[in-house]
């Protein structure tokens, strides 16, 4: 489908995503390696990659031979592949669904999305096989309406592994976004994508690589964290330090690397967790636009870490 000056659209996140990079796309841009330009590096691994806002921002720029993105979040990888393998089918299940809940009043969506939920929580054993399934085409187009119709579009599961986040109030939340789907079916094709911890994008990475992490954030005190990713998902400072280890090891595979982090010293100057972990990298300290008190009511300009082991 193409835009009014009949260009094809730029793919864009569709899942909103805790820690999103779109703001930060102009900083991360500025400070990359110069092999992305002149051709030198030719493979792009993300493989903490959440909503992708780095990935398709580069996808869309840059004429990489290889793409290899990964996440832990099992849901959040089938949603990718689907988009990638079976749009049609995905925008026929998020069809039914928008058709059903879109005339509705509030209190009556509230039933169709907790309907829903319930069935998505009932069903996520269909995500431990390998092939393409009904069951997670249509498991995918309900991550995509809970994501787009659920409370400030969380992702957030309790100790059971279920779901749990509550039904939010929008007027037309876009469910079936069939024009930037569209554009990030046609990013996603050729793309590697597999479902793990950050360390099986190792086998990929070598000097011809640029490796982009975006881990979840250390969380700063009295600001709101996030890191209830899935079931099992919690990154400690000990996940950190085990994290920064396995940059070095890239480093010495001759890979470019890019981090990104909260930055400490927003609420502590004498707090050098990260300028300790990175101090044999380069660390730049940028400006976000984040919630920045306890409540998530405020929002303002603060402090984030760029880590890279090159000179930008």
């Amino acid at each position: 489908m193409l835009d009014a000056l009949g260009l094809e659209p730029a793919p864009r996140p569709f899942l909103k995503w805790a820690g999103g990079k779109r703001q930060l796309l102009p900083t991360i841009e500025e400070r990359l390696p110069t092999g992305i330009r002149d051709g030198t590096i030719s493979r792009y691994i993300e493989p903490f990659v959440g909503g992708g806002a780095v990935f398709f921002h580069l996808r869309q720029l840059y004429p990489f031979e290889d793409f290899h993105i990964s996440d832990f979040n099992p849901d959040l990888v089938n949603a990718y592949i689907v988009i990638r393998d079976e749009l049609d089918a995905l925008l026929d299940g998020l069809s039914v669904i928008a058709d059903e809940y879109l005339p509705l009043e509030h209190a009556e969506r509230g039933e169709v999305f907790y309907r829903i939920r319930d069935e998505y929580n009932a069903t996520r054993d269909c995500l431990q096989s390998d092939s393409m399934s009904e069951g997670r085409i249509t498991r995918a187009a309900q991550t995509i309406f809970l994501n787009r119709t659920c409370f400030n579009g969380l992702y957030r599961v309790n100790s059971k592994g279920d779901y749990n986040v509550p039904h939010g109030r929008y007027a037309n939340p876009p469910i079936r976004d069939e024009r930037n789907l569209r554009s990030v079916n046609r990013a996603l094709q050729g793309v590697h994508i597999s479902c793990g911890s950050y360390e099986i994008c190792e086998t990929h990475v070598d000097g011809s690589s640029f490796v982009y992490f975006d881990p979840p954030y250390r969380p700063l005190p009295d600001t709101p964290s996030f890191t209830a990713y899935s079931q099992t998902s919690s990154f400690g400072d000990e996940d950190q330090g085990v994290l920064a280890r396995f940059f070095s090891d890239m480093h010495a595979r001759g890979a470019r690397l890019m981090l990104s982090n909260s930055d400490p010293h927003v609420t502590d100057e004498d707090d050098d967790f990260f300028d300790d972990l990175y101090s044999d990298f380069d660390i730049t300290r940028v400006n976000a636009i984040r919630a920045i008190n306890s409540d998530g009511g405020g929002r303002g300009a603060i402090t984030e870490i760029l880590v890279t082991n090159y000179e930008a």
